[in-house]
């Protein structure tokens, strides 16, 4: 197959104007001009006429088990108040819900040109279901082991035999106030000893700082009288109490609180990759976002839409507008790549996602585009709407007009 288009972003480069890409199964076998790829290549040819090709957006951090939730829940004044609204809502679910739920997100998804989504999985057997969109899903068990010990390796195995659609697995300790340094660090050695990535919600919230720092507020409170474990509480952040587990390997969404000592920390710290949802961050109200800093000291920053219970939808180009919002100094095409080449890094699928390169998989997205080469990565982020063109692992999916 050869795929035409007035521009080609590739992610590797200026846009290639009237550009293409020659496919074989589901990898890129050729980019480069039109003339040029047609002349070395035979095939079936789809021109997408006056749209931009790009890689498929990658979204490093989702719930998709929330789906369902989307609006439900109405601004909470604390987090821990969120937390007990969604936890009230959850029990209200059953297991045929959070199939749907997670149906209903991964077509979202791939309507908004998501082609890769890395999903916190409440219930990992539920990824077995027989979906019907095509979507490269990285599923990581979310474990929680506040009343109960959990065992990461019998999860994996689990999740290992359940998962069937293109992707890979992965482990999630949920947060450091409802998952303990035990289990953290027996996932530290699980994914090291496996080569799987981990990824975990850390320094989220003012509530999460004051809860292991001071040793009070409305999530201590919350915590102690579900019956956790307190001794850890009142004297080290979030961040310091598990930072000597954190790798290269994990994905830590969120990092909103952070104190001095913490940038002291993460310094001398191995670049893990960070995953900011910009929507969802703006929803809670958290302390700003620190950007530059976490970029200046070497972290690779990817984007998330979180979950519907704190999001309207799961549109990644939503979220790259937001961030061009609060972080005006950003360029188009950083902010493009937070969501096709830095989240691959951070999935591990550096030499495979986020670009446009021979080789790689024929993961594409095609968008409007007026033909201003000069502008192509704005043009892509000020999109709204459903993708009118998208191919995961070298298939077409439907085309939205």
């Amino acid at each position: 197959m050869i795929i035409r288009a007035r521009a080609v972003v590739t992610m590797d480069g200026e846009p290639l104007a009237n550009g293409a890409v020659a496919i074989e199964g589901n990898r890129i076998t050729a980019v480069g001009s039109w003339s040029e790829v047609r002349a070395a290549n035979v095939g079936e040819v789809v021109d997408l006429g006056e749209r931009v090709l790009l890689p498929g957006l990658i979204n490093a951090h989702c719930h998709l088990d929330y789906t369902l939730l989307r609006g439900a829940i109405p601004s909470e004044p604390s987090f821990t108040g969120w937390i007990q609204s969604i936890n009230a809502r959850k029990a209200a679910l059953t297991a045929d819900d959070y199939a749907r739920s997670i149906a209903a997100g991964l077509a979202e998804a791939a309507d908004f040109g998501t082609t890769t989504i890395a999903n916190l999985e409440t219930f990992p057997e539920l990824a077995d279901k027989a979906y019907a969109t095509r979507m490269r899903t990285w599923w990581f068990a979310e474990m929680i082991d506040v009343r109960a010990p959990v065992a990461p390796a019998a999860v994996l195995d689990e999740l290992e035999k359940s998962v069937r659609l293109p992707g890979g697995v992965g482990l999630a300790p949920h947060a450091p106030f409802t998952a303990s340094k035990k289990l953290y660090a027996e996932t530290a050695a699980l994914s090291a000893q496996r080569n799987i990535r981990a990824t975990t919600h850390l320094a989220e919230s003012a509530e999460e700082m004051e809860m292991f720092r001071a040793g009070s507020g409305a999530l201590f409170d919350f915590m102690k009288s579900i019956g956790r474990p307190m001794e850890d509480c009142g004297a080290d952040t979030p961040l310091g109490l598990i930072c000597d587990v954190l790798d290269e390997r994990w994905i830590v969404a969120h990092l909103n609180e952070l104190t001095p000592g913490d940038f002291e920390l993460l310094a001398r710290a191995p670049r893990f990759h960070v995953v900011h949802c910009p929507r969802s961050h703006a929803y809670f109200g958290h302390a700003p976002f620190a950007f530059q800093k976490l970029r200046a000291l070497g972290f690779n920053i990817a984007l998330g839409t979180d979950s519907l219970a704190s999001n309207h939808d799961l549109s990644l180009f939503s979220e790259m507008r937001q961030l061009c919002a609060t972080e005006p100094s950003l360029r188009a095409d950083e902010i493009l790549a937070m969501a096709t080449v830095n989240a691959a890094a951070a999935l591990g699928q550096s030499r495979a996602l986020g670009r446009v390169r021979v080789g790689y998989f024929a993961d594409l997205i095609a968008v409007p585009f007026s033909g201003r080469m000069e502008a192509a990565a704005e043009e892509i982020i000020s999109f709204s709407g459903m993708a009118p063109w998208r191919m995961v692992d070298g298939l077409p999916g439907v085309t939205h007009k």
